[in-house]
């Protein structure tokens, strides 16, 4: 996930909770946190699959070694953002767990 996909979602999710006059509730409109997650782990994926053809073209001396580079970053940022994400999550669903009822 790219830095501009996570503050897109970011945005998405902050604009879906905004109710349009005070006082007035207003369903979420946008893809619910489940559909967030699959698309933001398909990016990563994605992200993968580019870094390994971009490594593979490298090798074959097909590609400038930089554009592998910034293939390999890209996909290590993603990874590095996602991870993040499940460790808040998780965070999130233990402290849920340890309230008391």
């Amino acid at each position: 996930m790219t830095p501009a996909v996570a503050a897109k979602a970011y945005a998405s999710a902050a604009n879906a909770n905004m109710p349009t006059q005070p006082g007035a509730d207003k369903k979420a409109e946008g893809p619910d946190f489940g559909e967030m997650l699959g698309s933001a782990m398909a990016n990563v994926i994605d992200s993968g699959h580019a870094a390994e053809k971009a490594s593979m073209a490298g090798i074959a001396g097909k590609t400038d070694p930089v554009n592998v580079v910034t293939a390999v970053a890209e996909t290590e940022l993603a990874l590095e953002t996602m991870v993040s994400v499940r460790d808040k999550v998780i965070s999130a669903y233990q402290d849920i767990l340890r309230m008391p009822i």
